[in-house]
């Protein structure tokens, strides 16, 4: 038999009063997170598979940021491929330009600068930091600043700073791709090529292709050109067009792997949407519901505390009497 005694209906009471508002705290919790709790205890039998799928998103919000990056970092490089091709188109449009007009008395200038647009080019940078570097990121990787810099040195290529690190990228679960280029293998063509003809400004004999070419001397590339130039000339269009071919190839290279890593940032942020719809399915919880849960217990709030107010007046003593 349950004993009746005022104690026993004040906590009766109270206990209500404490458990309506407890619900209306949860119900506003709800409304404002749309989950049904606020940590995975609040799940009950489905944390183990939220815990599960967090697990997954983290994942992929990891991909999709390093595939991002490398997407940004690919844009970059095609930009800076783009201005040393133009530099190498350009340096042998010079040359066909002169030959064509029978004179090449501003030739030289305007090789040297060809030759700095296509510099600038292999020093770009991205994020502050040289693309075609390698692991040497923090120091400019074509050193030779004209066409006299590349003739002074004992080779083209002591003039490339860059070591063999190439850029990777890993863009999802199994696959890594090296998205990095190296300035030597970029530029290094062309760099033969502008210091041959530097070299054959100044005076030294010149080989190409198996072929030496002997300038009469210093200064010979001006004015009308000798045979002798127009032979050097030309076959330093080969060699420009061979160099610019090169640089083409890579840029197309460039190009597959920025749509292989479109590829997968698709892929990735279409899983990514279909992840997060799932999550909500287990974890959301209906506004409206929530809604109509916090009325409820805004409703059993008001009427326990009637309760606890008429017990206040209220005495088994006056039962008794």
């Amino acid at each position: 038999m349950t004993r009746v005694a005022t104690f026993g209906n004040y906590q009766s009471a109270l206990l209500n009063l404490m458990s309506a508002q407890n619900r209306a705290q949860q119900a506003q919790e709800r409304i404002a997170s749309e989950k049904i709790a606020t940590d995975m205890s609040g799940y009950g039998r489905g944390a183990e598979s939220l815990t599960s799928l967090t697990s997954t998103q983290e994942r992929l919000t990891g991909f999709i940021t390093a595939g991002k990056a490398a997407s940004a970092r690919l844009d970059a490089q095609d930009l800076a491929m783009t201005r040393i091709a133009d530099g190498g188109k350009g340096a042998r449009d010079a040359i066909a330009n002169s030959l064509a007009a029978g004179r090449v008395d501003n030739l030289m200038a305007e090789l040297n600068l060809q030759y700095q647009t296509v510099q600038g080019g292999l020093n770009a940078q991205h994020q502050g930091t040289y693309l075609f570097g390698g692991g040497q990121g923090d120091a400019p990787p074509a050193t030779a600043r004209t066409m006299a810099d590349l003739a002074a040195a004992p080779s083209s290529a002591a003039t490339f700073a860059n070591d063999t690190l190439k850029q990777k990228s890993r863009i999802n679960e199994t696959t890594t791709i090296e998205t990095g280029f190296l300035a030597n293998e970029l530029g290094g063509a062309l760099a033969d090529v502008f210091r041959n003809i530097q070299a054959y400004q100044n005076g030294a004999p010149v080989t190409m292709n198996g072929v030496t070419y002997t300038p009469a001397g210093v200064g010979t590339i001006a004015g009308k050109p000798s045979g002798e130039v127009e032979a050097f000339l030309q076959a330093a269009m080969k060699d420009l067009d061979a160099a610019n071919e090169g640089v083409t190839n890579q840029t197309a290279k460039n190009g597959l792997m920025q749509n292989h890593v479109e590829a997968a940032l698709d892929a990735h942020e279409a899983q990514e949407i279909s992840l997060k719809k799932l999550m909500q399915n287990k974890s959301g919880y209906d506004p409206a519901q929530a809604i109509t849960d916090l009325q409820m217990a805004q409703v059993a709030i008001q009427a326990s505390a009637q309760v606890v107010n008429s017990l206040r007046n209220t005495s088994l003593l006056d039962l008794l009497r």
